[in-house]
């Protein structure tokens, strides 16, 4: 039994918990408010939402009589809550309020009413009625565009900015003081749609709940409206949205856009009028198409594989997607000259039970129509954009894995249409356009070669904006291969808009872990199939030895994809004990997520491989990106791009934009919906990335940077390994390797015979074609780079070093440097402090035994990337080993990378990893979620 003692704590305890909780609940009710909401939507079912689980109190919601048997989404909601609910047909006739109405909206007693795109014209006796008056929510930043068209204006005028604001009603036309404002930017092929989905809504939603908050709490401001800069455009009738085609282009693609869906901006094809969808500025050249006259336009237009291709007076062009006739039947801009209806299909079964259930669907939503047949037209029947939403949805949710779109619907309004364009697309019948590619094709390596050369933005190969390129160049002969496009500030903000729509909204972000595996995996199989074909592109774009490219630049690639296709369905959180809130409990977990946005800034020396080592890690983790390849080496990237289409990575996912670092860099590094950046390159670039990605958004930076790496070689060595592989530690790749030995320190006793025998390999290795495979040593990537490492030789001897072999650039056609070794290198030369980046080996000597000094010496650097000891001493390697100062350290070995080890270094030579599990954290947040139960 529980003893008196015990039952006055637990009546304490209780009485305890009582008070705590009415203190709670007074706190949370405290400056909540009784609203009306004056509104309908989607939009106001949000706001409405919203509010209550803020814990206002919706007194009542005032909306619009039912639409062909069917309730206003706010008045769902509401209704399905026990809100009081008003359906309204209008609240005044011949300008004066109904009695009646107002006095039904004055007896819920409102202290504020809300007002969510309310398109009824309210009176001022309800407007000014309730205590806080009335707010109201307008989609654009005024006084610009007052009135009902204030999106579509926004776009027709080319405005760069969009916004809403929230302001308080008085009785004139969006007139009222202001209470709160938000912008974003108008991308260049912004509709209503996307610009409403995108910002709009989501934020518009949010808004509205912070405006009451502000009222509840004294601190809402009225801000007075200017008259400057206000305008008002009333809503257009069809008449009136003809295209006037004697205008730039940009201009009728704003006109268009801006007409999109209603009225809907048309022009005389062919004699008819036909109404123009989804249109688009073009990038890039203009595709071949058969001409088609258009009336009013100086130019034919184009019927293209990309649509219907239009002229503006400036000679630019865009491109429109869909057509709609007079009798609403809408089709495909590229099929104008096709049949006017597809074969009929037959179904199967299987198909016929599904398409009794979409039936079902149909009739679900068109409620009023008694009998779905095969000639029903889904708007003819009274069918609303958001009835289009919802038939999407639910055919995607009863049919899983069949991809649909709001166009789809539009495209295809009668049900047999309809039912034959959703079999097609079940059975793969209907898929995309396979991708267009402008090739330069060369014959080399005894095999013809197809290589993209233009900018790889949403799935699509395009021009750069501006139309700039440049000559990207053998280093073999210094001729130039090809021109290729250098990307714009507009290019990379068109690309990070693709990666962000792809992220948000596209299949990418939804996608299952293990299928976004399945398609790594896919890809990774493809490079394994055009293995050859890459690595000759990259000898001929970077000078890499062909059999190295095969082994290494490409087929380290291709593990570092199949190793990170693993991980994709194993990125795990983590269950964490805390101390519980008794008598309750908690559970406390955290998850991994995918940043979002990332940037990728590559190098030159192994233009594929660093390209993998980065994007592989990326996008297992779930992340879309924009990479920039090195510009003197853009060719493998662009290849790849076109591998990751037909491996079905979705649109957007993966982006490449060639160009300069200043340029293209420089804006990644500024951009503020980039939320990662990547970068392998040299060391004050570094610094400038990490300081401009700190002022734009605090974005994550990860850096691979210079180094200096010393390698130790003990008199006790294999003389022969250490030879062999000191000399791979210099010259792997001509030395254009990040990790490369930049000081070797010998031990004095074998000092003379370690040179003596280096040189004897030197003057054996075949310094030529690098697609010979007898060949050795190819050339310097470019020109500058070549001239540098002249001048570096020139510097070393100067300084007093000995030059013992080589230092000029050999007598022959490209960029070739003679292997190069140096000894009598003082700590205080300049080669011995400074990266060379070339097959410069730079030699010091040590004093027998002298271990805690040679350590001193080669930690004495601001570099910290890599660094490697040769003895049979274990113990002494392990002493060596724990007290270098870098990310990586070899023993008896040198270039000893694998993909599931991490690499990155310490000090100035950057942070972060790249390979291995640690670099996949690099592209995730964890967030941690407490539950009380």
């Amino acid at each position: 039994m529980v003893g008196f003692r015990e039952q006055r704590l637990i009546l304490c305890n209780w009485t305890y918990k009582l008070i705590m909780f009415h203190i709670l609940m007074s706190a949370y009710y405290q400056n909540k408010l009784k609203l009306a909401l004056i509104g309908q939507s989607l939009f106001g079912q949000e706001v409405y939402t919203n509010l209550r689980k803020q814990g206002h109190k919706v007194v009542g919601v005032f909306t619009v009589p039912d639409k062909d048997g069917k309730a206003d989404p706010l008045a769902v909601v509401a209704e399905k809550d026990g809100t009081p609910v008003f359906k309204f047909p209008r609240w005044r006739v011949k300008g004066k309020p109904i009695p009646e109405v107002v006095e039904a909206y004055k007896a819920v007693g409102a202290e504020l009413n809300v007002m969510p795109f309310c398109s009824q014209f309210v009176p001022m006796n309800v407007i000014g009625f309730p205590k806080h008056g009335s707010i109201i929510y307008h989609p654009s930043v005024l006084p610009r565009h007052r009135g009902a068209s204030a999106i579509n204006w926004t776009l027709i005028e080319g405005d760069k900015k969009a916004g809403f604001s929230i302001f308080w009603a008085d009785d004139g036309l969006d007139t009222g003081p202001i209470l709160l404002q938000k912008e974003c930017p108008v991308e260049p092929n912004d509709t209503v749609d996307t610009l409403y989905n995108r910002f709009l809504f989501p934020e518009g939603i949010k808004a509205m709940v912070e405006a009451v908050q502000l009222i509840a709490d004294g601190k809402a401001p009225k801000i007075h409206q200017s008259e400057e800069g206000a305008s008002y455009e009333g809503i257009q009738k069809k008449s009136n949205a003809k295209v006037n085609m004697a205008q730039p282009a940009e201009v009728i693609h704003n006109w268009i856009r801006g007409h999109d869906k209603v009225p809907g901006a048309w022009v005389v094809i062919d004699g008819k009028p036909v109404t123009l969808y989804s249109s688009s500025m073009l990038s890039g050249s203009v595709p071949a198409g058969q001409p088609i006259e258009v009336e009013g336009a100086s130019h034919p237009g184009l019927i293209a594989k990309s649509g219907l291709i239009l002229f503006g007076s400036d000679g630019k062009a865009l491109q429109v997607k869909n057509l709609q006739f007079e009798d609403r039947k809408m089709i495909s801009a590229s099929k104008y000259f096709s049949s006017d209806e597809a074969a009929s299909l037959d179904l199967t079964d299987d198909e016929k039970k599904m398409a009794e259930e979409i039936r079902a669907i149909w009739k679900g939503i068109l409620s009023n129509v008694p009998v779905i047949d095969d000639t029903t037209d889904f708007f003819k029947s009274g069918a609303a954009s958001m009835d289009v939403v919802r038939l999407v949805e639910e055919v995607k949710q009863k049919c899983g894995g069949v991809q649909l779109q709001n166009e789809d619907v539009y495209m295809a309004t009668t049900f047999q249409s309809f039912i034959q364009m959703f079999v097609r697309r079940l059975r793969g019948e209907d898929q995309e356009e396979e991708l267009v590619i402008d090739y330069v094709t060369k014959d080399v390596n005894n095999m013809t070669v197809k290589m993209p050369y233009q900018c790889f933005i949403n799935g699509n190969f395009e021009d750069a904006e501006d139309g700039k390129t440049y000559n990207t160049v053998n280093p073999t002969d210094g001729s130039v291969i090809c021109k290729v496009s250098y990307a714009s500030v507009m290019d990379v903000d068109r690309a990070v808009s693709a990666a962000k729509e792809a992220f948000d909204n596209g299949p990418w972000g939804k996608m299952n872990p293990r299928d976004r595996g399945r398609l790594l995996y896919r890809l990774a199989d493809l490079m394994e199939e055009h293995q050859e074909e890459l690595a000759t592109i990259e000898t001929i774009d970077s000078g890499a030895v062909y059999t190295l490219a095969l082994k290494t630049h490409v087929g380290m690639s291709i593990q570092t994809f199949r190793y990170f296709a693993g991980w994709c369905d194993k990125i795990q959180g983590s269950t964490i004990p805390i101390n519980q809130a008794r008598p309750n409990r908690n559970l406390t977990f955290t998850k991994k997520e995918p940043l979002g946005v990332c940037a990728i800034v590559i190098p030159w020396n192994y233009p594929l491989m660093m390209l993998a080592w980065k994007s592989a890690a990326c996008l297992a983790a779930g992340n879309t990106l924009v990479l920039k390849p090195a510009q003197v080496t853009p060719l493998t990237a662009l290849k790849f791009a076109e591998l990751t289409v037909k491996a079905g990575i979705p649109k957007g996912v993966i982006n490449i934009v060639p160009g300069s670092g200043g340029l293209v860099g420089q804006r990644m590094s500024d951009h503020p919906d980039i939320r990662k950046l990547g970068f392998t390159g040299s060391t004050p670039i570094g610094k400038q990335i990490m300081k401009s990605c700190a002022v734009s958004n605090l974005k994550k930076v990860s850096l691979e940077l210079g180094g200096k790496s010393p390698l130790i070689i003990f008199s006790d060595c294999d003389t022969d390994k250490a030879v062999r592989m000191g000399m791979s530690s210099v010259y792997f790749n001509k030395g254009e390797n990040c990790i490369a030995a930049g000081r070797l320190f010998v031990e004095e006793s074998i000092h003379d015979e370690y040179i003596r025998r280096v040189v004897e390999e030197i003057k054996m290795m075949k310094i030529g074609d690098p697609l010979d495979r007898s060949t050795d040593h190819g050339p310097q990537n470019h020109k500058a780079h070549l001239d540098k490492l002249v001048e570096y030789c020139e510097l070393g001897v100067k300084e007093g070093a000995t030059l013992v072999y080589g230092g000029r650039q050999v007598d022959r056609q490209g960029f070739f440097m003679e292997p190069t070794v140096f000894t009598d290198v003082e700590d205080h030369m300049f080669i011995a402090k400074e990266e060379s980046f070339g097959p410069v080996m730079v030699v010091s000597k040590f004093k027998d035994g002298d271990v805690d000094g040679v350590l001193s010496r080669a930690n004495n650097t601001e570099f910290g990337l890599a660094s490697g000891v040769f003895t049979r001493d274990i113990n002494k390697a392990m002493y060596v080993s724990e007290r270098l100062e870098a990310g990586t350290v070899f023993v008896n070995t040198y270039n000893k990378t694998d993909v599931a080890a991490p690499f990155g270094g310490f000090k100035q030579s950057g942070f972060g990893k790249d390979l291995g599990e640690e670099a996949l954290h690099e592209y995730l947040r964890t967030k941690a979620v407490t539950v009380e139960y």
